[in-house]
């Protein structure tokens, strides 16, 4: 997922810590569906921090990870970031699993002027909910080879290169 991260006014802001909270963690279901892979489209003009969450672990943890920005390596720097309102972060999490169909939500921690707080990241006053990809189904739109594009089957052997 992707989190754009600004301030309301010229005052900086400092993120200080993301943390991931799974709420509920149960066992995939057999009918959970199809895998689609949304990795096409184009990125913003600002430099994205990258982080992964494996939900599959007892104590999920939210982790900087090294990038990849339209073929720039990207370093993994953890936190704190400063930004502002001209000055924005783009924070892309990973959430894995595959053992689990876990609900949960981001909390990411700030502070600016003496003032702290976290905000709460989650689907509308929900949590997220992801579910383990193994041996589901798995399809990816092309448009290279498919004029003007279509789903295609993606092989059980290189869904897991997809992030699935």
């Amino acid at each position: 997922m992707q989190i754009t991260v600004q301030g309301r006014g010229s005052a900086a802001v400092v993120l200080e810590a993301l943390h991931v909270r799974v709420v509920n963690r149960a066992a995939p279901a057999a009918d959970r569906g199809s895998v689609y892979v949304l990795d096409d489209g184009c990125g913003a003009g600002i430099t994205p921090r990258f982080f992964s969450v494996d939900l599959d672990a007892h104590q999920s943890l939210v982790r900087s990870m090294p990038g990849d920005d339209a073929g720039t390596k990207i370093p993994a720097i953890d936190f704190p970031y400063r930004v502002s309102l001209q000055e924005p972060e783009v924070l892309m999490v990973s959430a894995l699993n595959e053992s689990c169909t876990c609900d949960w939500y981001l909390n990411l921690d700030w502070s600016s002027q003496g003032r702290t707080g976290t905000v709460r990241i989650d689907d509308n006053g929900r949590p997220f909910r992801s579910t383990s990809t193994k041996g589901l189904p798995g399809y990816r739109y092309d448009r290279v080879y498919h004029q003007p594009g279509r789903w295609v089957p993606i092989p059980a052997a290189n869904l897991s290169s997809t992030g699935g």
